[in-house]
């Protein structure tokens, strides 16, 4: 690597690091005629950057440029940064040599956008297209699929990558006309759109013809900023749910905001709580998989998550009048529900107990989290809780612990967090 590609990736890896939406699961593409790499059956993820998320894709812009001004954007027209700018032989060699020397197992690539959508978009796609077709690269790609692009270009994008992606960024259009006025929802949501389409016809044709090109077969997925305008946990999750009922999203990502920059049209903000985007995930989860609907989790009395407990353990306690439920009888719906229970446990309890009567002891063993199930569940009538307590009381011993007491530090930040949310 000579010196000036290796200062254009110091600042084009720099400057894809505010994009978390590249995840890489789900990706089984073959190496078929002895081709280079292998994304079958792997989720990629298999390192750690500084703030803790699992990846070991060559993650980069292709592009710092931009012809966009969006306030929270650390990549924005008007911020004064230096600038570089990949060929697409460059990324091609990068991607390549990084994986020959175990570095990497995939590519996540994303761009500003210079001069203008088609424009940038057909550069994506001919990076992704050379390393599969010249180069037999069979290991993961995900790319970023630039707003206002072709039908045509974002089909060709998704026959050479695993996943395709297309950042919705901020929750309201409201916010987007006030941080990002030269973007709009039809122009974003246009290509998820045809992404959603695609997948869709091309599923047909694979049930078809089996040896149907696939389509971007990891899905598509978004990124939401948190924290950068003023929407309650609420908006966000009624959004995010919108977006997988119409759009058979893989996943949403939610980024907490981090002022990079100063900009005369935010607030003045300080980074979002990184507990506030884990309690936003926590709920997507339970959306996903464990039956909830957003009302459940967030409304009109309660429009933001709770920062001291994770949302279903905040759902039990306002429905406390549900419990407790007896785990030898409940149905595997509402034994999901229960704190402490997750859907393997879930599964292992219905299962076990076809062939005995379930006890504590093999609740344990099955691995349920007894420190927080045993406020809302029975085995045969019996609970290991003596007293029925109030909710404040229950909080009380799952935060701090049986003993209810912990350093005043602890709850004073714990105070904190509860009102930055």
């Amino acid at each position: 690597m000579n010196d000036k590609v290796q200062e254009k990736l110091k600042i084009l890896a720099d400057a894809a690091k505010y994009d978390v939406s590249c995840s890489s699961s789900g990706g089984k593409r073959k190496n078929e005629n002895k081709g280079l790499g292998n994304a079958e059956g792997m989720g990629i993820c298999h390192s750690y950057t500084e703030d803790g998320r699992c990846v070991s894709l060559l993650k980069i812009l292709l592009t710092n440029y931009c012809i966009f001004d969006c306030a929270y954007c650390v990549t924005r027209r008007s911020n004064d940064i230096k600038r570089a700018a990949f060929t697409v032989d460059e990324v091609v060699n990068l991607t390549l040599n990084f994986y020959r020397r175990n570095y990497i197992e995939g590519l996540f690539l994303s761009s500003g956008i210079f001069k203008d959508s088609d424009y940038t978009m057909e550069r994506l796609v001919r990076i992704a297209k050379k390393l599969r077709q010249e180069h037999k690269f069979n290991g993961y790609i995900h790319l970023k699929t630039i707003p206002g692009a072709s039908e045509e270009l974002i089909k060709e994008a998704g026959l050479y990558a695993d996943r395709l992606s297309v950042n919705i960024e901020l929750p309201t259009e409201l916010s987007l006309q006030a941080l990002a006025p030269e973007k709009n929802y039809p122009q974003i949501l246009q290509p998820m759109g045809a992404i959603s389409r695609e997948l869709v016809q091309n599923k047909e044709e694979r049930k078809l013809f089996k040896l149907a090109p696939s389509f971007a077969p990891a899905g598509q997925s978004t990124q939401l900023i948190v924290g950068a305008s003023a929407e309650s946990d609420q908006q966000i999750l009624h959004l995010s749910s919108q977006l997988y009922q119409d759009y058979k999203l893989k996943r949403v990502y939610y980024s907490g905001y981090v002022p990079v920059s100063s900009d005369n049209r935010l607030p003045v903000l300080a980074a979002t709580p990184v507990i506030r985007e884990n309690r936003i995930y926590q709920a997507d989860w339970l959306l996903r998989f464990y039956g909830f609907n957003v009302n459940e989790l967030v409304n009109e009395f309660y429009p933001n998550l709770d920062l001291q407990i994770d949302p279903k353990l905040a759902w039990a306690l306002r429905n406390r009048y549900l419990f407790p439920i007896d785990i030898n009888t409940a149905d595997y719906e509402f034994i999901l529900r229960v704190p402490g229970i997750g859907v393997k446990s879930a599964k292992k309890i219905v299962s076990a107990r076809r062939f005995t009567s379930l006890s504590f002891d093999h609740l344990h063993k099955i691995g349920v989290v007894l420190k927080r199930a045993k406020y809302f569940i029975t085995c045969n009538g019996r609970s290991l809780e003596q007293k029925d307590y109030a909710e404040e009381v229950i909080r009380r011993k799952i935060i701090f612990g049986e003993n209810s007491h912990r350093s005043a530090l602890v709850k004073q930040q714990l105070d904190l967090f509860q009102q930055v949310g």
